[in-house]
């Protein structure tokens, strides 16, 4: 229902109101302005956060060129399996013999068995001698044929290794661009709670300030009354300049934490680093599900089966077998065997030549000493070994994150227990000192020692719930629970006051 005003043009007064609101509304103005609403300033999460490192930080859209670098690779190692186009020809200078020959051929490698396929087109001319093998008929020849390894490089080569290689390349980006990936999520895990943390301490400072300052006004009535000495007030007075140079160290902490986390939070359009204005600090830090002992196997398992450093290992040892493959190749001997056929064209052929003609080849090479591929195998051999020890080591130094982190896990929610329970006592503390100096029972250095100390104690638990959230993020770090590139299930602040309340 609409509320409305209603003026009594009998009653004086409300005559007085009709002639102002007319007044009012002649200059433009409204008889009554509703105060406009105070917009919410809603609480910076984590996830905002996190979405800022997937789509705009740039180290993250570095490490994801890695991919693209490995992919043009790939296509470099294959291009040695590209259709060839080979033309040449001979021309006799000077002696008895003056004829030319010319060739256009197009060849095919195989990517199997290192074989190749050509065919094209052979033509000679002028007086050639007749044991040469390129004369053909007035309208040239037709060439078609193959070549096939049957020892060395057969069942493996330079070029089909190479191209081996380079898809391993291109798996290898993957756990690359993981690990990275992990490292970047903790990394803004823990700067977004070290911001809140260092935004709700700054509040607590400023509260404490605002006490002193409140005080101060009591304090003076109490000088000019007589009912006290004027040194309290310059005591408090000192406490007040000590106080506000805490809170100039308190936001300088706070505005150190705040360029940190915008190396993480940026613009969606420019991915320009975002200030975060105070005013999006939690006013919590939220609940943390509870890790138990029980889970820890599990996690355990997860880690070593997710994280990236043992599918990093496992593709090395991949591409290493593959140089090892090839220097036992090296160590064989070649024999290269192949068919050529040609058809002459037209009539005007030489008589000690067939229209249609099959020729076999085989050649046989012997590598003596072969130094090349047993250095190779050497080199295989030894990288095998060395990665195997390397295997051995990340295993224990995975299952060792997650112990530690577990442990630290622990400690971090055992140590909140306890400031909380040393803030609810340093609070009592602190309300009784203050109900003893209200009934004269204390002076106001006590009730100082006590409002420092619920002060310390509530600075304290702001630390250890920071602490235990950064515990937390390292152990999914350890786990790798995000290594599917999902957003971690870190849970999401509450909504957000300006200043934290102390109790009094």
């Amino acid at each position: 229902m609409t509320r409305r005003t209603i003026f009594s043009l009998t009653d004086p007064a409300g005559r007085w109101r009709w002639l102002l609101a007319a007044c009012l509304a002649l200059a433009g103005f409204p008889a009554s302005a509703a105060p406009k609403p105070v917009a919410k300033v809603e609480a910076l999460s984590l996830s905002e956060v996190l979405n800022s490192v997937q789509s705009q930080y740039p180290p993250y859209l570095a490490a994801l060129i890695e991919q693209d670098i490995a992919n043009g690779r790939v296509r470099q190692a294959a291009g040695a399996f590209d259709l060839n186009l080979n033309a040449g020809g001979t021309f006799n200078l000077a002696g008895y013999y003056d004829g030319s020959t010319g060739y256009a051929l197009l060849e095919q490698p195989l990517p199997f068995w290192g074989g190749s396929v050509y065919g094209g087109y052979r033509l000679s001319s002028g007086f050639l001698p007749n044991y040469n093998k390129d004369r053909t008929s007035v309208d040239g020849e037709g060439v078609l044929g193959f070549r096939i390894p049957l020892l060395r490089d057969g069942t493996i080569d330079r070029r089909r290794a190479a191209l081996w290689q380079a898809q391993i390349d291109q798996e290898l980006a993957d756990p690359v661009i993981l690990r990275q990936y992990l490292d970047f999520i903790r990394a803004a895990s823990i700067s977004y709670y070290q911001w809140t943390a260092a935004g709700q301490r700054l509040s607590l400072t400023e509260e404490l300030l605002r006490i002193a300052n409140d005080r101060d006004g009591a304090i003076a009535e109490q000088v000019k009354n007589g009912a006290s000495a004027p040194i309290i007030r310059i005591d408090n007075q000192r406490l007040m300049v000590s106080r506000e140079i805490a809170v100039v160290q308190a936001k300088r902490r706070f505005e150190a934490s705040t360029i940190e986390l915008s190396l993480f939070l940026r613009t969606r359009d420019k991915a320009m680093p975002v200030l975060v204005d105070r005013a999006r600090v939690p006013s919590t830090f939220g609940t943390l599900p509870k890790v138990h002992d029980a889970q820890v196997p599990a996690d355990l398992a997860r880690a070593l089966n997710m994280r990236p450093e043992l599918r990093r290992i496992d593709l090395l040892v991949k591409r290493t077998e593959i140089d090892r493959r090839l220097a036992k190749n090296n160590l064989l001997p070649n024999l290269d065997v192949g068919i050529e056929a040609g058809q002459f064209y037209g009539d005007g052929r030489p008589k000690d030549l067939e229209r249609s003609e099959v020729e076999a080849k085989v050649e046989l090479k012997v590598p003596l000493e072969r130094n090349e591929a047993k250095g190779r195998m050497e080199v295989a051999d030894a990288t095998v070994a060395r990665l195997e020890n390397d295997r051995v080591f990340a295993r224990d130094r995975i299952t060792a994150d997650v112990r530690d982190s577990f442990s630290a896990l622990v400690a971090a929610h055992q140590a909140l227990e306890m400031t909380r329970k040393n803030v609810e006592l340093a609070g009592l503390l602190e309300a009784a000192e203050n109900e003893r100096l209200k009934q004269g029972a204390t002076d106001l250095l006590a009730l100082q020692i006590r409002e420092q100390a619920s002060f310390d104690a509530r600075v304290l638990e702001v630390d250890a719930q920071a602490e235990l959230f950064r515990a937390y993020a390292n152990y999914r770090a350890a786990i790798a629970a995000d290594a599917t590139r999902n957003l971690p299930t870190l849970p999401t602040p509450a909504a957000v006051p300006v200043a934290l309340p102390v109790k009094r």
